[in-house]
């Protein structure tokens, strides 16, 4: 808070004096000097004056702008006792977290925390550093149960989510090690060796996400030990491995500025190699997305860094950008001529868990980081770059290639993107200009954003964002409407011309619909930049005329959006005639408002009025018309000051004329609104009517007195001289807005009126007089209604005037109350509340636009669009006064009196009568008991502000702690433990201790409470509360006896109820706080500016001030304790939450939830009576009952503290629950399935241990002692604390000891049950049986094992699949015991010690290790298998993780071995055989029919134990059973079976003795040898290649040794005619290969047979075959760097952007080349035509397949070297054979993937320029080739391949290429030249603006001359002779080659026509190229004059929609020349 230290709070004080004084007096002048700008020295805390002792002490660098405190009309707190409360909080929450008391403790005291900083009271810089590292450490402890990790985890965002208060690497440095190890669990699975560890249950979000918050501390010196920690990791092989590195960068790796003097810490150390990482996965959106992350983190957190080189592409180099900028290309997916996107989807699959690691999609879009990249690389050097390769250059390059995908014609998948893109442009740049020009960022001068720039960067995105406002997407324009306003607020000049030459027309009605409603929209953006900017301001009246008719019934879309924008308006200039002079305003405001000039005669007599400004804005408008869009203005030089000024001035007289017909236009709106259908249904109707009020209240406002006499008039007429029903609300907030803002003079003008209309409409009408059935009102009633509403809208927040008034007001309620029945009364019931609202709280009542010193100086011209200092509003509040209370308490005795009175007669029961007027259908007595209740109710809620929580009578005790107001109203301090007895009563002590029964320490802050504790007031109002409860008490009880099925009243009583409870101190129940926060946020969010702080209209500012009062209301009301009024009502909602009727028993819960929220204890009260009502509900079978009692325990807050009290509560509930679950109702099962989760829950094992470090909790403690100013505390010093922490800790224990022994009984209770239950129950009571009992110290009971193991095998499906889950949880956690050492430390902490595992040395410094290590995979014999696929790919370690051969040394303690043996001896010859059996089952959907794991699992647990002799069965019953399952085989599901029954068998056998280890593989082998051989079929193929997997995948290939050398022992057999045994068995070779990777070593030889036979006769194999030596080729690179320091140097010295990745190896080149020649000699023996198979066709097919994998593969880029030779040309040569379609589509298919692959352009990296020889070749097969086919072909590709480099192409490339394209428009065949013509057009379309204006010029200069040069000849006389068509003319060789020069000249012309559709206007040579081709070459017969007709008509119909602009740029003779040829003269 910026004003500190005592003097200010004497400052504040004194204001606040001013201010009570103030509303004391009335004020009178006085008033303003004390707060009035320059007062007191509040302004120096802004400047420096002791900002710097804030800075050291809040650790903001900013200052708060709002003073908060300050503003508030009552004193506040100061701030040393804030903090000293703050301390107290952190002192409990250091108790709590010491003590292991989380729940409710450490969470109660974090939401305390969040509380106190909600009121925006600041933590100081020690407290915050403490308390986030704190969180940071609990976020991540060990042992915490999720659920509770979570809720620390967010507050640990909320605290380090703002940037300005903790400086990075400064203040607060946080440790990525615990972090990084929570994420590890979820992506480097395979590096723990137990799956189940602890932390795999926490979210993955939350972890991402803490990550974005944290790594901004992170250290950036800790950047080395991450790489070394992360990039050994990486690997292609198995691709999962490298997306998980790239994520954990993009998560972890800190980007703030290094130190300077480490240059190994420099971004351009270790850019290069993040480069050469990205080259190694090519075609990957996941990649390009994160990369671009990284990078433009990088960018925005090292712009400020002195010690960071930055140039003209910010930090980057000019190379890294161009590939960044190329990379930004591919991520907007254009789609480019007939390109394939350039992301190929099997990359992506390849992510696996890696997509863990993403952002959040739609919070961190890509567009977000391209924008931040682009913006934060910015600065002056752009501009001084020569070789336009800047930052600068580079953007405006890629906005002018893609422009033409922003028109509105031109939607589809990129739209929303690129409006994306653009916005987050703008907006970045528009903060990061703010900030730079206040100071915020702190940069170096030569990189800030100067003039020059922001003009050159607003006119590179002017057009497209003009285009943009029109999107046909909604999105898309409401990004693009915001951008307009960000640019507009760069550079008015340049956008406000061009806004309002397009917007006039739309306004005048020019144009089509939805340009007009884009239109109002722009205005409403850019109104508050008008109003600010000279000259355009004269212009907002005209425009604000021009929107009244967008109100319209007729469109409530237009007029939502109409209102909107005269809201904006009236928040930025007040609507002042001034033209008159502003003396009068004086005179005026020192009484009352007196309608002074109503006589006196205008000032300027001789006045213009508004001619002056009409003359000059038709000038204007007609000036638009005349230019067009591309107009400029600069009114700064046209108009001096002094004209601006009177042209302004005159404007402003037309106000009064404006604000009739505005009040004409929405009276016509409101008559023709139809019924409202229901209430928040969302309609337009509905939206309109809550749009009205928020415009009218800034309108009011800003209206002169004069002018708003004018307004009440009209709308005082309105209101008392029609009723219009449907908009009576609306009606009634306009009333409520006009009384706001003056409310003595729109009092007296209304209330009169209408009190009276009220009493004629009973007395004489009869209105209300009977009562109503349904909600329909009665149109007898309605002028009734609507009066009523009128007048109870008119006296609610507008302050004490109503006084005036006071006695008309009583009695007109009394007068209602006695004489309405029916809905009517509802009304007048409203009408006491808002009364009583108005006049008991404290709210403001202020809504202008100047603080009172400048409306009494007068207003001018410099009003216009200024803003009011956040810091020097002058606010007027609502106190209310004594007679306001005295005249509430009146009313409120009055009413509520009444209703109690009445209510006590209804229900009087004497004499036998029972009750008043109770006549047999009782419909009579239940209105009026219903009418009392919602009479009382309303009065409760309308004067809750004047209840204390505090107060007796409302609670027994309270403990709040007050500084220094004595102690008195305070109870002791809580209960300390030795109070409660040594043991309390045996043992429910501990369960009842860390309930939430008792009252905690809670803080109040001042509210400015209105009465006077204990006056006569103060005890009547609390008396009235105590009554009202004993009433609603009485009329329960009277209701339940003899009315329980009256609905009405019961909700009405409970609604009552709900009041009674939560309406203290604030109106809880009307959510008060929710809509004042939810509407401010509305109106604010238009003025929300990046970089700009709180610059909002005063009115905002002065609700941002009430709305802080609210807050600080709801603050202070804490739970209370009960008294015994509130049992009495807690416990008849719980009885009426089992009604039997639907409609009560949701009420009455509703309520319920409400009590017991504000009820300290209330739930353990309400628990019980539930839980009795349930099992008498479940003993009489009544179902409705047991719906409510479930619903209410299970579905609300009370199901969290049932599931805890393991004491009373928990068992009971889980007995009911399995019977509820019994009932057949679906109604019932529906709620039961709802409530597994919290069952799951409930049974789980609590907290037992968490592990944290001790020496960040000590540090949130208090320094020093708390001073003077703490009374009372917990403990003075830390050592108290810990004093008390050993008790607390010690009850916990206990506690928990106990619910674990009830946990226990409950298992063995259920198990003797669930034996014989019904499979439904059965699986109910399962789960909680395993929950109950599977606990980390016993594994699980006896019982439980025998159940679950005997489960596998029962006959329902359901349970069998629920005890196979079970058991192998069991299972796999008495292993993980056993690998943990045994303690539930290691398992929290995840250390595991494997005695399998070993370490082995690598010798990396040895250059031949890496071939070594290969070469120990080609052989069996192994000293350690490396299962791991990542050691060497990338870099080498020291040492890498292994695991030992032979038998397992894992030893099982007796824990676990008891599991085991109970599991073992169930697993008998009869077990095993059922198992099988039900494998074997055909499955009951066809989705299960598949390799079940789970099965295989099963068979493999048992032959564990079997190995270890634990089982009856043997392994010869394992061999016999397998057998029979086999049978014959013939069946695929004795497939299924088999191949579980194999990969359970030899997936284990690597763990047991070698010697059984053989006998298994002796057995299970040949079996599986004969099935690859002779038995696989395509039906059961897919279990075996899954077989496969199992036993192969992610491990050493030597473990499963003899299958892999099978395989790859695998010849084709060209005699074969089996195409399918050989598919399959290359098929699966295959799959070996990919997940052996490049540990595979066997491939020489299949390589060298696959190549020699590459003609394979069949298909099938054919396929296998591509697939599989891609495959092949893949997983044999690898880089195998020495280490990570070795890897960075290497790539920074080989370039910026790293070496190139995929160099294609000798070997490699030799086979491509060699089987490329093979092709040919082939194809040259292919006799052409041969319709029959040849070696060429068949061999084409199995390279194409090759290529097709590889190409759409991250390494395609290995195949680029052999594009321009050997490949592209036999790509050709296949797409020419038309005897074989598939192999043309799949050649085609593979050509057109060339451009796609990146291609490396010769730089600084020194690589070959494999751009540059693909375009020769390109070229010269364009121009070469013989075939016309093959020329057409190639120009797909050139134009692809042209934009996918349009960054990285030289110049001197870019022009060859368009010269060979356009020497294409000349080729003899037709296709040709149409193909180069759109090729042509699309390449000048995307180009740079500078090289495509050169080249147009050039073009257009020799199309034009071919066409001059090369006439027609001049026809014969007799030319209906000699025509073509008779025949007789031969066409000549020299005639046909003219025909086709003018064709090209034709063609060529019509392609730059083509190539700008949208641009409007038109450029400026477009209309002379249209007029040569119609005057020169549209009489050509044939094909040209066709082209020519074409072009033209094209051109024609794209600008149909802006035609009326472009026609104005051609000349008068050229349209006549354009009219002869296509469109006749009506057309144009």
């Amino acid at each position: 808070m910026a004003d500190d230290g005592p003097q200010h709070d004497r400052i504040s004080d004194l204001l606040n004096g001013q201010h009570h004084h103030h509303h004391a007096h009335g004020g009178g002048q006085d008033d303003s000097r004390a707060t009035s700008p320059g007062g007191g020295p509040y302004r120096s805390a802004e400047g420096d004056a002791d900002g710097e002792e804030d800075i050291s002490r809040l650790g903001r660098t900013r200052p708060r702008v709002f003073p908060y405190t300050k503003y508030l009309p009552y004193e506040t707190e100061t701030r040393e006792q804030r903090e000293a409360d703050l301390d107290e909080m952190m002192k409990y929450l250091y108790i709590a977290v010491a003590s292991g008391d989380f729940i409710p403790g450490a969470i109660h005291w974090t939401k305390e925390i969040r509380g106190w900083m909600s009121l925006k009271f600041d933590l100081t810089r020690r407290q915050r550093i403490s308390l986030v590292k704190l969180y940071y450490e609990l976020a991540l402890a060990p042992g915490l149960e999720h659920s509770v990790a979570e809720r620390f985890a967010s507050m640990f965002m909320v605290l380090t989510k703002r940037k300005h208060y903790l400086r990075p690497g400064k203040d607060l440095i946080l440790d990525w090690r615990p972090l990084y190890k929570e994420l590890k669990v979820f992506v480097l699975p395979s590096e723990s060796a137990t799956q189940n560890t602890y932390s795999a249950k926490r979210n993955i979000r939350t972890l991402t996400k803490l990550c974005t918050f944290a790594q901004l501390f992170f250290d950036p010196k800790e950047l080395p030990a991450m790489l070394e920690e992360f990039l050994p990791y990486y690997s292609m092989s198995f691709s999962e491995q490298a997306f998980v590195v790239l994520g954990l960068f993009n998560l972890m790796l800190p980007t703030s500025p290094p130190p300077a003097d480490d240059e190994k810490l420099q971004p351009q150390y270790y850019l290069p190699t993040f480069f050469h990482l990205w080259s190694t996965i090519n075609r990957s959106m996941v990649v390009d997305t994160r990369m671009l992350d990284i990078f433009s983190r990088q960018a925005r957190d090292c712009l400020g860094a002195e010690q960071v080189p930055f140039g003209s592409c910010g930090l980057f180099t000019e190379e890294q950008s161009s590939l960044i900028f190329t990379a930004v290309l591919r991520l907007l997916e254009i789609p480019v001529g007939q390109a394939t996107t350039p992301y190929s989807a099997t990359v992506d699959v390849g992510a696996g868990n890696a997509i863990l690691l993403d952002r959040d999609q739609r919070k961190h879009p890509v567009s977000h980081s391209i924008a931040r990249w682009i913006i934060m690389s910015m600065s002056p050097q752009c501009l001084q770059a020569t070789n336009k390769k800047s930052t600068l250059h580079q953007l405006e390059g890629l906005i002018q290639g893609i422009e033409t995908f922003f028109h509105p014609s031109n939607s589809g998948a990129w739209t929303k993107l690129l409006a994306q893109l653009v916005y987050y442009l703008a907006d970045f740049f528009v903060m990061r200009w703010n900030r730079e020009q206040n100071g915020e960022y702190e940069i170096p001068a030569d990189r800030k954003l100067n003039d020059e720039l922001k003009r050159r960067f607003v006119l590179c995105l002017r057009d497209v964002v003009f285009m943009g406002i029109y999107a046909k997407s909604g999105t898309a324009m409401n990004y693009s409407l915001s951008t307009l306003q960000s640019l507009a607020y760069l550079e008015p000049n340049l956008i406000l011309p061009g806004a309002l030459q397009r917007i006039y027309p739309a306004m005048q009605g020019l144009v089509e619909v939805h340009r007009t409603i884009s239109s109002i929209r722009a205005l409403q953006m850019l109104s508050k930049i008008i109003a600010r900017t000279k000259g355009y301001r004269c212009h907002l009246t005209t425009l604000l005329g021009l929107a009244l008719p967008g109100i319209d019934a007729n469109d409530l879309d237009k007029t939502m959006h109409s209102l909107a924008f005269i809201q904006a308006v009236c928040y930025n200039i007040p609507l002042h005639d001034l033209t008159k002079a502003p003396k009068l305003e004086r005179s005026e405001l020192n009484g009352d408002y007196e309608m002074v000039e109503a006589n006196s005669p205008p000032a300027l007599t001789d006045g213009t009025g508004t001619a002056l400004a009409v003359d000059w804005i038709t000038g204007q408008v007609a000036r638009f018309e005349q230019e067009g869009p591309g107009i400029e203005l600069d009114y700064s030089t046209e108009l001096t000051p002094e004209d601006e000024e009177t042209i302004l001035k005159s404007s402003t007289a037309g106000f009064a004329e404006f604000i009739i017909s505005f009040t004409g236009r929405v009276f016509t709106l409101l008559q023709n609104l139809p019924d409202a259908a229901r209430v928040k249904s969302g309609s337009p109707e509905e939206n309109v009517v809550n749009t009205l009020p928020a415009t009218f209240s800034p309108l009011l406002a800003s209206l002169s007195p004069e002018l708003y006499n004018l307004a009440l008039e009209q709308i005082a007429k309105f209101a008392a001289n029609h009723v219009v029903h449907q908009a009576r609300d609306a009606m009634a907030f306009i009333c409520n807005a006009m009384v706001k803002i003056s409310p003595k003079k729109a009092l007296h003008r209304l209330l009169p009126d209408l009190i009276s209309s009220i009493r004629t409409e009973i007395t004489e009408n009869g209105a209300g007089s009977t009562r109503t059935t349904g909600s329909e009102i009665l149109p007898r009633d309605r002028a009734l209604v609507w009066h009523v509403s009128l007048v109870s809208m008119c006296v609610v927040h507008v302050g004490a005037d109503v006084l005036d008034f006071q006695e008309e007001l009583f009695a007109l309620a009394g007068f209602m109350q006695e004489k309405c029945q029916g809905i009517p009364l509802v009304h007048v019931s409203n009408f006491v509340h808002h009364l009583l609202l108005n006049l008991t709280v404290t709210y403001t009542i202020d809504f202008g636009l100047f603080n009172r010193a400048e409306l009494e100086h007068g207003l001018g011209v410099e009003s216009w669009g200024k803003l009011v200092k956040p810091g020097e509003v002058d606010i007027f509040w609502h106190v209310p006064k004594k007679e306001e209370l005295e005249f509430a308490a009146r009313i409120a005795e009055a009413q509520g009196g009444r209703a109690l009175r009445c209510l006590e007669e209804l229900i009087a029961e004497g004499d036998g009568v029972v009750g008043r007027k109770r006549d047999g259908v009782g419909k009579e007595w239940s209105d009026e008991v219903a009418r009392n209740l919602v009479l009382l109710r309303l009065v409760i809620s309308g004067v809750s502000r004047l209840f204390r929580s505090e107060d007796g009578t409302i609670t027994p005790f309270t403990f709040v702690g007050k500084a220094g107001e004595g102690e008195d109203g305070v109870v002791s301090e809580v209960p300390t433990p030795e109070e409660e007895g040594p043991e309390g009563e045996g043992d429910s002590d501990p369960f009842n201790l860390p309930e939430d029964g008792k009252v905690k320490r809670s803080f109040r802050y001042p509210t400015g409470y209105p009465l006077e504790i204990g006056s006569p007031a103060y005890h009547a109002v609390h008396q009235l509360r105590r009554h009202a409860g004993e009433t609603l008490h009485a009329v329960h009880e009277f209701l339940v006896k003899h009315q329980e099925d009256d609905v009405p009243c019961f909700n009405a009583l409970y609604t009552a109820y709900r009041s009674w409870f939560v309406d203290m101190g604030i109106e809880r129940s009307a959510h008060v706080l929710d809509r004042l926060t939810r509407l401010l946020a509305a109106d604010i969010h238009p003025f929300k500016f990046a970089g700009t702080r709180k610059e909002y209209p005063r009115p905002l500012l002065v609700r941002r001030a009430n709305l802080y009062h609210f807050q600080r209301l709801r603050f202070n009301e804490h739970p209370r304790a009960a008294s015994e009024l509130d049992k009495l009502l807690l416990l008849d909602l719980a009885a009426s939450s089992t009604s039997v009727y639907t409609d009560i028993r949701r009420t009455a819960q509703s309520a319920g939830e409400q009590a017991v929220k504000s009820i300290v204890g209330a739930k353990t009260l309400i628990i019980p009576i539930l839980l009795d009502a349930l099992e008498d509900a479940l003993q009489k079978g009544s179902q409705p009952r047991i719906k409510g009692a479930v619903f209410a325990l299970l579905f609300g807050s009370l199901a969290k503290t049932v599931g805890r009290r393991w004491g009373d509560f928990a068992p009971r509930m889980v007995r009911l629950f399995i019977r509820v679950g019994e009932e057949d109702r679906p109604g019932i099962q529906k709620l039961v399935a709802g409530c597994g989760f919290v069952f799951q829950e409930m049974v789980q094992a609590g907290m037992r241990m968490v592990i944290m470090d001790q020496e960040i909790l000590r540090g949130i403690w208090p320094e020093g002692e708390g001073g003077g100013l703490v009374v009372r505390t917990i403990a003075r010093t830390r050592a108290d604390a810990d004093a008390v922490v050993p008790q607390i800790k010690g009850r916990l224990l206990k506690r928990r000891g106990v619910v674990e022994g009830k946990k226990k009984e409950l298992a063995v209770e259920l198990l003797k049950e669930v034996r014989t239950a019904h499979w439904k129950k059965a699986s109910r009571m399962a789960v909680m049986i395993i929950g109950l009992d599977y606990r980390f110290e016993t594994v699980a009971s006896d019982g439980v094992v025998e159940l679950a193991t005997r489960g596998v095998i029962d006959t329902h499906p359901t349970l069998r699949a629920l005890y196979t889950g079970s058991v192998s949880a069991v299972f796999s956690l008495s292993q993980g015991r056993a690998l943990l050492g045994h303690k539930y430390e290691n398992y929290l902490l995840g250390v595991q010690n494997d005695p399998d595992e070993v370490t082995l040395p690598t010798q990396r410094e040895d250059p031949g290790w890496t071939q070594k290590y290969l070469d120990a995979f080609a052989h069996p014999e192994a000293e350690a298998y490396i299962d791991a696929d990542y050691p060497g790919w990338l870099v080498w370690q020291d040492s890498m993780r292994g695991s030992q051969t032979g038998e397992t040394k894992l030893e099982y303690d007796e824990v676990e071995m008891r599991v085991r043996r109970t599991m073992g001896a169930i697993i008998d010859r009869h077990w095993l055989s059922t198992l099988f059996g039900y494998m074997k089952q055909e499955p009951r959907d066809s989705a299960a029919d598949r390799f079940r794991v789970s099965s295989s699992m099963m068979v493999a647990y048992a032959m564990e134990l079997m190995a270890h002799g634990l089982t009856p069965a043997t392994w010869g019953d394992f061999k016999d059973l397998a057998l029979a399952v086999f049978g014959d085989g013939g069946d695929k599901h004795q497939h299924r079976a088999m191949a579980e029954i194999m990969g359970a068998m030899l997936s284990t056998a690597e763990e047991h003795a070698p010697h059984f280890r053989e006998e298994v593989w002796a057995f299970a082998f040949p079996i599986v040898r004969r099935v690859f051989s002779d038995g696989l079929t395509p039906e059961n193929m897919s279990y075996w290649s899954t077989f496969l997997t199992l036993v192969v995948g992610g491990k050493d290939p030597r473990r499963a040794w003899p299958l892999v050398e099978w395989l790859a022992g695998y010849r084709l057999d060209m005699q074969s005619h089996a195409a399918f045994k050989d598919s399959s068995k290359i098929m699966l070779l295959q799959i070996v290969v990919g997940v052996i990777g490049w540990h595979f070593q066997l491939t020489g030889p299949v390589v060298e047979d696959f190549v020699k036979h590459l003609d394979h006769p069949y298909k099938g194999v054919r396929e296998v075959m591509g697939t599989t030596l891609a495959t092949v080729f893949r997983t044999r690179y690898h880089e195998s760097w020495k280490d990570v320091g070795t890897l960075l140097e290497a790539q920074s010295k080989a370039g910026s952007v790293g070496a190139r990745a995929y160099v294609p190896s000798k070997e490699y080149s030799g086979i491509v080349d060699d089987v490329f020649d093979r092709l040919e000699k082939w194809r040259v023996e292919r006799t052409p035509g041969t319709q029959t198979p040849t070696p060429y066709t068949q061999a084409s097919k199995t390279v194409l397949l090759w290529l097709d994998t590889t190409l759409s593969a991250y390494d395609c880029t290995v195949l680029v070297p052999f594009f321009p030779g050997k490949v592209m040309k036999q790509l050709l040569f296949m797409m020419d054979i038309k005897e074989d379609p598939e192999l043309q589509s799949l050649a085609y298919h593979v050509f057109r993937h060339l451009p796609n692959i990146p291609h490396q352009v010769g730089g600084s990296s020194g690589g070959d320029d494999e751009a540059e020889a693909f375009v020769r070749a390109l070229i010269e097969i364009a121009k070469g080739s013989v075939s016309w086919h093959q020329r057409l072909r190639v120009l797909i590709n050139i134009q692809v391949f042209y934009f996918r480099q349009l960054f990285l192409m030289p110049e001197a490339q870019a022009k060859e290429l368009v010269g060979c394209v356009r020497d294409m428009l000349h080729d003899t065949q037709l296709e040709v030249r149409l193909g180069a013509a759109a090729t042509l057009g699309g390449m000048v379309r995307c180009s740079p603006r500078e090289f495509r204006d050169a080249t147009i010029v050039e073009l257009k200069k020799h199309f034009t001359n071919l066409l001059i040069k090369n006439p027609l000849p001049k026809r014969p006389r007799g030319g209906a002779v000699a025509r073509d068509s008779t025949g007789t003319s031969t066409p000549t060789a020299e005639g046909n080659k003219l025909v086709l020069t003018r064709h090209a000249a034709v063609l060529g012309l019509g392609a730059l026509v083509q190539a700008f559709p949208y641009v409007s206007p038109p450029p400026a040579w477009l209309p002379e190229v249209l007029a040569t081709l119609a005057g020169r070459a549209a009489s050509d017969g044939g094909m040209v004059g066709k082209s020519v007709k074409s072009v033209l008509s094209e051109s024609k119909k794209t600008r149909q929609d802006t035609w009326h602009v472009d026609v104005k740029a051609f000349k008068p003779e050229q349209l006549e020349d354009l009219e002869g040829v296509l469109w006749k003269g009506y057309f144009a």
